[in-house]
Formats: structure tokens, C-alpha cells, sequence
């Protein structure tokens, strides 16, 4: 049961369409040279007016583009081809390339940081971020279990609870499926960047 807290970020599981399952279709996007943040396979990134992607460190407001899944660079020690599932700061590549699966009805697991009852099933949900881990190289975000509200600033919608033998709802850190709040996704804002 989920009675430890064990985040990992926006783990991508499928689609809102009724045959919709992640096909690792991921796209393209550089990142700036010396990008000075790291960012981990499950952070939510945003693009930015330069072109290039950021770590969206937004909690009750975020404007994602989609869920870092990994780069490539050229590493500056090695001048070796780099593919890493995490952007370590400050890293100088002119050819930094996130993958980054961009659907805006993408649907994705996450932790909350506490208990959720069955009567948030349908409510938005804020983030909370948190240092990833640079050792599994993994975002270790989650949800803020307090925030759960049906108040349609907050970017993100409870769809499910992972029900099954390592999460019920309702433990202490509940396990939940998740979507984007309608107009909080970058690619279905009417303002551009």
C-alpha cells in the first residue's frame, strides 16, 4: 500500500480517448545552452519566448507544454553523444534536445503527498515540487492532496485512483491518474508565447 512516500514525478500511462495508451511519441525541443536548472524525467516543462523549453516550477498555476521524458547533447567533457533522462544544470551544449511528450490529453500517474478521498474523484489539483533525484534521475513532484478543490485555476484533474495492490484510495499517499485542467495545456491557451 502507499503508506511511503515514494514520488516520481508525471509518469505518462495512456490517452483521454477510449483506446488512447502512451505510445512513447515524444517531440522535439531544444533547450537552451547552460539552461541553469536541472530538469528530470517526469518534471512538467513549459516552453519559453526564446524557442526553447524550462522546467515549469508552477504549483496552483502552470502553463506545461507536456512531461519531460529525456534529452540528448553532446556532453562538453567528452564530446560524446549524450542521452540522459535528466538536464543537469548549467550544461554547455548548443545542441540540447528535450523529449518531451507534448499531448495536451495526456493522461499520467502521480503521488499525492497524503491521503485522497474517493469525493475528490473529478476535482483539480495543485503540484508540489520538490527536488528530483539525481541519482534515478527522476522528478520527485507530487500532488498537494490539500489542494484538491473543484476551483478551475488549479492545472491539473483527479480521473482515477490507481486501485490495485500497491495503492487504494484513500493511503496515506494516494496514487491517482491525471489530465490537464481544460486551457492550462500551452497548446490549448489562446495566448501564444
Amino acid at each position: 500500500m502507499s503508506a511511503t512516500a515514494t514520488p516520481m514525478g508525471a509518469e505518462p500511462v495512456g490517452g483521454l480517448s477510449a483506446c488512447g495508451s502512451f505510445s512513447g511519441k515524444v517531440r522535439h525541443i531544444s533547450i537552451i545552452t547552460t539552461y541553469a536548472a536541472d530538469i528530470f524525467y517526469g518534471d512538467f516543462v513549459k516552453l519559453v519566448s526564446t524557442g526553447t523549453i524550462e522546467k515549469d516550477t508552477g504549483t496552483t498555476a502552470m502553463t506545461p507544454v507536456g512531461i519531460f521524458m529525456g534529452c540528448f547533447y553532446t556532453d562538453p567533457t567528452t564530446s560524446q553523444p549524450t542521452w540522459n533522462q535528466m538536464w543537469p544544470t548549467g550544461t554547455v551544449a548548443t545542441d540540447a534536445m528535450a523529449f518531451v511528450l507534448d499531448d495536451p490529453d495526456a493522461v499520467f500517474r502521480m503521488q499525492a503527498n497524503g491521503s485522497l478521498a474517493q469525493t475528490t474523484l473529478g476535482n483539480n489539483i495543485a503540484v508540489t515540487q520538490t527536488s528530483g533525484s539525481t541519482t534515478i534521475m527522476r522528478s520527485k513532484n507530487s500532488v498537494t492532496a490539500s489542494s484538491a478543490a473543484t476551483t478551475n485555476t488549479l492545472p491539473l484533474r483527479i480521473l482515477e485512483f490507481m486501485n490495485g495492490p500497491d495503492s487504494v484510495v484513500g493511503d496515506a499517499y494516494t496514487d491517482v491518474l491525471l489530465t490537464y485542467v481544460a486551457g492550462m495545456h500551452q497548446y490549448r491557451t489562446a495566448l501564444g508565447v
